[in-house]
């Protein structure tokens, strides 16, 4: 019973510190993609939607990107709006359904962010050097399913259900 009891309060220490520093480090990545924007004179989320459009392969709708950002396809329509502004999308019909609009990211401006994400990325990699393959793995699982969960609580306070 005692070493249950101990077990327990190990892990309820655990979770509080994972909590912790979860805050922590949603905080400092918050900073971080305002300090890139601002460099790069984006808005937060235009940055991170731009971010996504680069792994997604190739050109999507504006409904495509209200699904991956959450937002209403009225402000993903102003997002883009911004971004084709700035010089990183453009729109263009697509060849095989001419009422459909496409968002094309703009290769020069697109090579730049990733030399730029290259430039601050430098040292990333090495941080999990001294880390297993299974220890790897646990982050891959972990960044999933907080993606995951992170993307359901979007939909809720959305739905005003927070």
């Amino acid at each position: 019973m005692v070493g249950e009891a101990t077990a327990g309060k190990a892990r309820e220490r655990l979770m509080a510190e994972l909590s912790t520093v979860s805050r922590r480090y949603m905080a400092s990545y918050a900073l971080f993609n305002q300090a890139v924007a601002d460099h790069l004179g984006l808005h937060p989320t235009d940055l991170q939607c731009l971010n996504l459009l680069t792994l997604e392969g190739g050109p999507v709708t504006t409904g495509r990107i209200a699904e991956l950002t959450g937002l209403t396809t009225g402000s993903a329509t102003r997002l883009v709006d911004r971004l084709e502004r700035a010089g990183y999308v453009v729109r263009e019909r697509d060849a095989a359904d001419r009422r459909k609009v496409l968002v094309v990211t703009v290769p020069e401006k697109v090579a730049e962010f990733g030399r730029m994400w290259d430039r601050l990325g430098g040292g990333w990699v090495e941080l999990f050097d001294d880390l297993d393959d299974s220890q790897l793995g646990l982050l891959v699982d972990h960044m999933r399913r907080t993606t995951e969960f992170s993307a359901a609580q979007v939909a809720r306070l959305r739905a005003g259900e927070a």
